[in-house]
């Protein structure tokens, strides 16, 4: 299985960005998939994620900002970011695996991971 992260880029705080996952090399619906972040010298969080059983779960950071969909004819997953602050700067990275509902937040429940895109929000 692969992920392929797209979508980032420079923008300035309170505009919109989404994000694409595309999954090659299986069966995407089979997967729970997620978005993660990672912004410089800090530890990797959990953003977002969409379950198998087409439930979604949000970081509280990014509650009622960011709406995570996915698009299983497409074998892809999105990231729609709106509303985005600086803090919002972190290079996201998406994953898939198979993790039960209550951990769907956590990083190691995941078995394959994107390569990342670059977010950067300027105030």
């Amino acid at each position: 299985v692969q992920l392929q992260a797209s979508g980032g880029g420079l923008v300035q705080a309170g505009t919109s960005l989404r994000l694409s996952c595309a999954l090659s090399g299986g069966t995407f619906s089979r997967y729970g998939m997620a978005w993660f972040r990672q912004a410089p010298e800090k530890e990797r969080e959990f953003v977002a994620a969409f379950t198998t059983g087409r439930s979604t779960v949000y970081a509280d950071s990014v509650k009622g900002r960011f709406t995570i969909s996915r698009d299983n004819a497409k074998n892809t997953l999105y990231l729609q970011m709106n509303s985005l602050k600086p803090e919002d700067t972190a290079v996201y990275y998406c994953t898939a695996g198979q993790p039960i509902y209550s951990q769907s937040s956590q990083w190691s429940s995941y078995y394959y991971w994107g390569q990342g895109t670059l977010v950067t929000v300027s105030s």
